[in-house]
């Protein structure tokens, strides 16, 4: 599937490459199941982790919490996918603010954590 040759493309660190295969793998994903099926959101987290080795945080994080909102939906506010979401969304936020605190943006650095 495209889901899974493009977590090998991650391994081997080819960002781009997998970039492609996930948007490919969502957009039939949304066709054929719907937009607020539980694999639509492991494919959004999935894209969010490239954007993450990227350094593109923000974008990184909309998609987590867009995946975290379908996750929730689909499967409940206790499922564990549920909760790794909810951890990858505050990883994420630590790596927005050690940039935001080496660029000397301290408010908003903090500001994430609120």
């Amino acid at each position: 599937t495209y889901n899974n040759i493009a977590l090998v493309y991650i391994n081997q660190g080819q960002n781009e490459m997998a970039l492609e295969l996930f948007e490919k793998c969502l957009v039939i994903q949304i066709k054929a199941l719907g937009e607020n099926h539980p694999d639509v959101a492991y494919t959004y987290n999935n894209i969010a982790l490239v954007y993450k080795k990227q350094g593109k945080h923000e974008m990184a994080l909309e998609l987590y919490e867009k995946g975290l909102v379908i996750t929730i939906k689909a499967l409940g506010e206790d499922h564990t996918a549920v909760a790794t979401t909810y951890n990858n969304v505050a990883n994420t936020k630590c790596n927005m603010a050690v940039v935001l605190l080496k660029q000397g943006e301290l408010a908003r650095a903090g500001g994430l954590f609120r």
